[in-house]
């Protein structure tokens, strides 16, 4: 498949600050490209992220009503996951962090298994794996080398498989990136290192998360290509992560994509964003809204009206209530807490198992 933009990922230069935006805010795609996503994949992926949008919103109620574990907000970042993983084979890995519910969605993890993991019960991560997915990673940074492996895993024994890693501007800063990407680099693994900077690291800005100018040109340290996409725009994420794909399947090695996007809400339901960011700023970024430009962009061609987005949502409600009241019978074994962390527990958690079943664990599975 040939690239639709001027400027593929070979030629790309990071370090002048460009980012490969086709869908503007407004809704309009870039002048003489086509062919890049039919109808039928925008309107399944914009599905996918109203299905997102809406879950959000339910496990936050969900949290504050006690029925969740401290839970990391999606909004905002819905197209960067959804068109990402659009653009991936079924038997290409996704290595997550924490923040790609529509992607999870798109791969064919069930609500249901969500709200289970959300829920602080481990079957939620048991299927993960079927779906070519692994368990989610809270530790931050720590899942880069994992899928750097996974790949190169896949490269020695002549597997066409990629490995697809999410992570955030944070994770940048930790050596687990570097040293995941420097191993990739070094050994051609065909690895899509895709950072989400959604701009905060917590509470702290991405302009004091690092001194370079872009976070895509870190892949020039690394002697891979690197590219600033519009994180909030389906059609350049799916083509960035498209030929970072065809690149890797081709051999030629690793990419690194940064998704320039935002994160509406807290970093997760433990924080409060008043205390270090302004309402001017997330509303500047509300009219960047990506779910609100797949919506212009479907009106514009007619392809959606109110009448239809109203039955999606209430389509889209039934779903989450139905997965809720699923994930909600499912008997949580307090076991498990100590049943995943290694093959043979070491001395000192075997003494703290042993403990836990005298006193918390006692009367349970």
């Amino acid at each position: 498949m040939p690239s639709y933009f001027a400027m593929t990922i070979e030629k790309y230069d990071p370090e002048k600050g460009q980012m490969l935006q086709i869908l503007d805010p407004d809704g309009k795609l870039l002048k003489g490209v086509k062919g890049l996503l039919s109808d039928a994949d925008v309107l399944k992926l914009y599905q996918v992220m109203v299905l997102s949008r809406m879950t959000d919103k339910k496990a936050l109620a969900m949290q504050r009503q006690g029925r969740l574990i401290t839970y990391i907000p999606q909004s905002g970042q819905e197209a960067a996951a959804a068109a990402s993983v659009f653009a991936l084979e079924k038997t290409d890995w996704i290595v997550p962090a924490f923040r790609e519910m529509a992607g999870w969605l798109l791969r064919g993890v069930r609500l249901s298994e969500v709200f289970t993991y959300l829920r602080g019960n481990e079957q939620g991560s048991k299927n993960f794996p079927n779906h070519k997915m692994t368990p989610l990673s809270i530790p931050i940074g720590s899942q880069i080398p994992h899928a750097v492996g996974i790949s190169w895993a896949a490269k020695l024994r002549g597997e066409k498989t990629v490995a697809l890693v999410f992570f955030g501007d944070g994770a940048t800063s930790e050596g687990d990136f570097h040293e995941g990407v420097n191993f990739g680099g070094v050994f051609k693994t065909p690895t899509i290192f895709f950072c989400m900077n959604n701009q905060w690291a917590i509470s702290v800005p991405r302009t004091i998360q690092t001194a370079s100018k872009t976070i895509a040109q870190k892949a020039v340290a690394y002697g891979i290509p690197g590219v600033l996409v519009d994180g909030n725009d389906i059609f350049a994420v799916h083509l960035a992560t498209k030929e970072a794909a065809d690149r890797a399947r081709a051999g030629k090695g690793p990419t690194l994509i940064e998704a320039y996007t935002y994160r509406q809400g807290p970093h997760t339901t433990a924080d409060d964003p008043r205390k270090y960011r302004t309402e001017a700023e997330e509303a500047k970024w509300l009219c960047k809204d990506p779910i609100a430009r797949v919506r212009k962009y479907l009106d514009k061609k007619r392809l959606w009206d109110d009448k239809r987005q109203a039955a999606l949502e209430a389509e889209c409600e039934k779903v989450i209530e139905d997965a809720v009241e699923e994930a909600e019978k499912i008997v949580y074994n307090p076991h498990d807490i100590f049943n995943y962390h290694y093959a043979e527990l070491t001395q000192e958690l075997k003494e703290q198992y042993e403990e836990f079943k005298k006193t918390l664990g006692g009367t349970h599975g």
